[in-house]
This record gives C-alpha cells, structure tokens and sequence, in this order.
C-alpha cells in the first residue's frame, strides 16, 4: 500500500472521506495537508467536518507519518475539511460533489454555473436554471463548488 491509501482507509475509519493532499510552504515551514469531507449525508446534504473529526484522524495518522514521512525534512501537519466552497480538479472530487453548486470554466472560456447531477464517465451533467447541460470532463479549464448565501 502507499501513503495516500493507508490514509484514505484511516479516513474512513472515522467516517470522512481523503479529498485532497497537497504539501505547502509557509515561510520557511513545510505544511503536509490532509483535506477531507464528511462521509455522512443528513437531509441530501453532506454534513460537515468538525474539530473533532480532525483530531481524531491527526491522532490516527500521525503514528504513521512518524514511520513513513510523506517529505523530507521537518513538517507540520494539517488536517482538515476541504470546504464548503474547494477547487475540482478531478473527475473523483466530481463524484464527491454530486448534488452541490459548481462553477465551470471551458478551456473555449464558456462558463456555466449550476447543480451537480452526475458523473458519467468522463461527462459531467450540471442543472442549470433547469436546464441539463452536458460537459466533457477534458474541456474543462477551471471548476469549483460554491456556496449561495
């Protein structure tokens, strides 16, 4: 297994799903982030991620971090909720926002803006204003989820 899976299955021990890791530098600090959502849905809508989901998975991967190092050097850790408004850069992060607001760009720079109906293959189904638009996955420049206040 590889660092990515045996977090995912950490992830899933406590009931969130892994969205993303990404590494960052903040200042002279490196910063290895674990993105997660919520792996559990109350009224059609994916609850969110608390404090304490947080510290329950840091407390679950850091034992393994301290035998398999995701990068050299000194780090910190951050583990968190990906957020309500996050960048798509993935036909999985599709999947994980079904149901959601996203924002489209096309590399044709067309923008669309709607639901997240579903992902089929590599096309994305978006409602917008009630009407289904169909998307291929490899036209797509730009995507994020959204929230309307």
């Amino acid at each position: 297994m590889n660092l990515e899976k045996d977090i995912e299955l950490f992830a899933k021990s406590v009931d969130l799903e892994l969205y993303d890791i990404s590494t960052a530098r903040d200042g002279d600090d490196t910063i290895y982030r674990v993105n997660v959502l919520s792996a559990n849905f109350e009224d059609g809508k994916r609850k969110g991620v608390s404090l304490d989901d947080c510290v329950s998975l840091t407390r679950l991967i850091s034992p393994l971090l301290d035998v398999e190092p995701p990068v050299s050097g000194d780090y910190r850790l951050e583990v968190g909720s990906a957020g309500i408004e996050r960048k798509i850069t993935s036909l999985r992060h599709f999947e994980m926002s079904i149901g959601e607001k996203v924002a489209l760009t096309l590399k044709s720079k067309e923008k669309f803006k709607g639901t997240l109906l579903k992902v089929e293959d590599s096309k994305i189904f978006l409602d917008v204003d009630g009407k289904e638009v169909i998307v291929n996955f490899a036209d797509i420049s730009k995507a994020k989820t959204y929230f309307e206040w």
